[in-house]
C-alpha cells in the first residue's frame, strides 16, 4: 500500500506534508459505526449494514479522501429522540423518519495531516424505527425494507443530495433505487429471491 503522506522539502529546506491520493479506480473503504437504541434495531445485523454501505460507497461519487477511507455513523432510535433532534435542528416538534447530519457541509478545510491518517468522516444518519414501522405498515412492506430505504436516503443526504423541488426529488429517488438494487433489494420492498 502506498504511503498516504509525502514528506518533501522545498528549496528552503522546509518540510511540508502533501496528501497522496489512492490510485484512480481503487475501491474505497467505508466503516459504519452502528448504534442501536431501539429493541427492533436487530431487524438488520451490523454485518449487513457494513456490507451494504460498502457496496453503496462504490456506486456513488464520494468526496476525495487521501486514504480512500471513509466513516459514518448510523443510529437506530425511537420517536422520542427524533422529536428532540427534529425540534433542535429543524424547529419541528414532532418525530421524523430520518435525519442526516453531513460533516462535509462545514466548509472549514480539514488538516492534511488528519486526512492522511484518518478516514474522511461523512456524518451521522439517525433513523426512528417507530416512525419507520408505521410507514412500513402503511406501505405494506417490511420494517427491514423501510429502514434500508431510509438509510440509503440519509446516505445520499450526507453526500450533498437534496430534494427542494420535484426534479431533484425524482433524481434522488432514482439514485436510491440504484443503491437498493446494488444490494439486491428492489422498489417493491422485496429482496432478490423473494
Amino acid at each position: 500500500m502506498m504511503d498516504s503522506l509525502d514528506m518533501s522539502a522545498d528549496r528552503a529546506g522546509q518540510t511540508e506534508a502533501k496528501a497522496v491520493f489512492p490510485p484512480t479506480g481503487a475501491t474505497p473503504t467505508l466503516e459504519v459505526v452502528v448504534e442501536s437504541r431501539h429493541p427492533q434495531a436487530v431487524v438488520i445485523g451490523e454485518e449487513d449494514w457494513q456490507a451494504w454501505f460498502q457496496r453503496w460507497a462504490t456506486a456513488v461519487d464520494l468526496p476525495p479522501s487521501p486514504l480512500g477511507a471513509y466513516e459514518l455513523s448510523l443510529t437506530l432510535t425511537d420517536d422520542g429522540e427524533m422529536t428532540e433532534l427534529n425540534g433542535t435542528y429543524r424547529h419541528l416538534d414532532r418525530p421524523t423518519d430520518v435525519l442526516s447530519f453531513a460533516a462535509l457541509e462545514d466548509k472549514t478545510p480539514l488538516a492534511p495531516e488528519l486526512l492522511a491518517t484518518e478516514p474522511l468522516y461523512l456524518g451521522d444518519i439517525m433513523i426512528s424505527l417507530d416512525t419507520a414501522q408505521r410507514q412500513a405498515e402503511a406501505a405494506g412492506h417490511s420494517l427491514a425494507w423501510e429502514t434500508v430505504w431510509l438509510a440509503s436516503h440519509g446516505f445520499l443526504h450526507l453526500l450533498g443530495w437534496d430534494h427542494p423541488d420535484e426534479d431533484q426529488l425524482a433524481a434522488m429517488l432514482a439514485q436510491q433505487d440504484d443503491l437498493l438494487q446494488a444490494i439486491g433489494w428492489d422498489g417493491t420492498g422485496a429482496t432478490a429471491g423473494e
